[in-house]
């Protein structure tokens, strides 16, 4: 008799992931199935996701979800959980979602200190609507909307948006990590449990951006699009802690 020792958390239900192959939003959301049964707290989370492809994300969860107007997720969480202070608030949103059409909201629930923690998944192009250049698009970077690749001159260049959101007070954690490897999945888990624990404790703005394929809208078949962000696409967006207060504070 064989023993398992891996299969589907509790907190996912039975339906199939329809992201696209290779697109790393089945990772996001595996790991965040299985903190929030790590952490015991499944039936005390609300998420609120977004307009893109990771707002699929609904249909995958047996817990509870909000899913605002583009680019207004941090509003909506910061509603929530103003009005909910018992529960935990994980905001989910894509690069196009939050660092384009949402940036005024992320900043400033950020700015307040929101007690909240948000997943950012950056893989630098609007994967649902056909593959147009984000504010994350890197330098040389095809796309629908720059075919001959951004150029910093007419384009403008790539927000850093870590780097940006850990200058504000109200930001308790910034980091920044990626799941092209087995080893940086496992970095990854362990900084959202990180930004969840900050909530709980109510230190304030957690925000962990998870540099992510879409080997579609890439051009590139999964295995090259994750060997891309080891190539190019870190070397511009380093993983790193930008901040954290505990740290700080000793």
């Amino acid at each position: 008799m064989e023993n398992k020792v891996y299969g589907r958390p509790s907190s996912l239900n039975e339906k199939i992931f329809t992201y696209c192959p290779g697109c790393g939003h089945g990772i996001v959301n595996r790991l965040l199935a299985e903190i929030v049964l790590d952490m015991g707290i499944i039936d005390d989370t609300i998420g609120v996701c977004y307009v893109g492809c990771g707002g699929m994300i609904y249909d995958f969860f047996n817990m509870d979800w909000a899913f605002p107007l583009h680019g207004r997720s941090p509003a909506v969480a910061t509603g929530i959980k103003r009005t909910r202070p018992d529960k935990v608030v994980i905001g989910y949103q894509g690069d196009g979602d939050l660092a384009a059409i949402g940036t005024a909201e992320i900043i400033h629930a950020a700015t307040r200190g929101e007690n909240l923690t948000v997943i950012f998944v950056n893989n630098g192009i609007y994967g649902m609507t056909g593959g147009q250049m984000a504010p994350t698009t890197l330098i040389g970077q095809k796309s629908a909307t720059c075919v001959d690749g951004r150029e910093a001159e007419y384009h403008g260049r790539p927000i850093r948006i870590c780097e940006m959101l850990s200058q504000l007070d109200g930001v308790c954690y910034a980091e920044r990590v990626t799941i092209d490897t087995p080893a940086h999945i496992n970095a990854t888990k362990k900084a959202i449990m990180k930004g969840v624990q900050n909530q709980i404790d109510c230190k304030g703005f957690s925000i962990i951006e998870v540099i992510s394929p879409c080997p579609v809208q890439w051009g590139l078949s999964p295995n090259d699009a994750y060997k891309r962000i080891a190539d190019e696409v870190l070397p511009f967006y380093n993983l790193k802690v930008f901040k954290d207060v505990d740290k700080e504070a000793v």
